[in-house]
């Protein structure tokens, strides 16, 4: 008989072997300290995250991130799974009824999620349950081997590392408002995990790449407007990946409309390799 409960005390090891299980017939791979470094970034609350169990063992999971995204306070689902022998039985909408009580007390106000366009049976889950899309994302990933960076000199252009103390002057760059794991929240939950690269003209700051080493993330590239097409994308990205210490790159979650940052990876050789949907459900 599964019993449903919070994660709260659940020591990490058990988590790890629940995801790992879960996730053994997925693309998606993650060791130990992958998983850490995730739930980490993405604000992972064990005792706002729940999951079912059977003795001991959790067979089916939701881990939650708890944040703020654009003003309110929100749910987010950062790694959902069910072992696969226990498919089947609606375990993972168990587990997120079960959990909306507690969520609500907590003073959460919505539910976030991305699920794959290409999964429809998770979409279709998430219909029924009440969620409805938000936006849509592409995905690029690539080898290493695979990029075609050719940077040129830029005029009154110099690039160095930088820090977050722009923000402000740097979300006026955006075409897009970052997701929520791209977010600036989410990046100074672990600051240290992430170089960022500006591009100043003048000691005025007109472009950055936030990249995270060890994943090969790009979470955030970005350069005004009116500096645009004249090759600092490009230096920007080729710094960054100097420094990558995966084999490979991605970016997660562009929005799907921004043909500029399409077009940008696209001519670099990072290539798109899918779409998600992003879903909210209020609470």
């Amino acid at each position: 008989m599964e019993t449903i409960k919070s994660l709260k005390n659940i020591p990490f090891t058990t988590l790890f072997t629940a995801f790992e299980k879960a996730f053994s017939d997925y693309e998606m791979q993650l060791n130990s300290k992958e998983l850490q470094t995730m739930l980490n970034r993405r604000g992972f609350i064990p005792e706002l995250s729940f999951g079912a169990f059977e003795g001991n063992e959790i067979i089916a999971f939701t881990f939650n991130g708890i944040g703020n995204y654009n003003g309110v306070k929100t749910a987010y689902d950062t790694g959902t799974g069910t072992l696969k022998e226990y498919r089947g039985k609606g375990l993972a909408s168990s587990v997120f009824i079960y959990s909306i009580p507690y969520l609500k007390k907590a003073g959460i106000k919505q539910y976030l999620l991305e699920v794959l366009q290409h999964n429809t049976k998770a979409f279709s889950v998430y219909k029924k349950l009440g969620f409805e899309v938000s936006r849509e994302f592409n995905y690029f990933t690539q080898n290493n081997e695979g990029i075609s960076l050719i940077s040129k000199d830029v005029a009154g252009i110099y690039f160095k590392q930088t820090g977050l103390s722009g923000k402000e002057s740097m979300s006026t760059f955006w075409d897009f408002t970052p997701s929520w794991q791209n977010s600036f929240e989410a990046i100074e939950r672990n600051p240290g995990d992430f170089i960022i690269m500006g591009a100043f003209m003048n000691k005025v700051l007109v472009g950055y790449c936030i990249f995270e080493p060890n994943s090969g993330d790009i979470t955030q590239l970005a350069v005004e407007k009116e500096h645009r097409r004249k090759g600092i994308a490009t230096n920007l990205l080729k710094d960054a990946l100097k420094l990558n210490s995966h084999n490979s790159v991605k970016a997660i979650n562009t929005e799907i409309n921004c043909q500029s940052i399409t077009k940008f990876l696209e001519s670099n050789g990072i290539s798109l390799q899918g779409k998600q949907f992003e879903m909210i459900k209020k609470l």
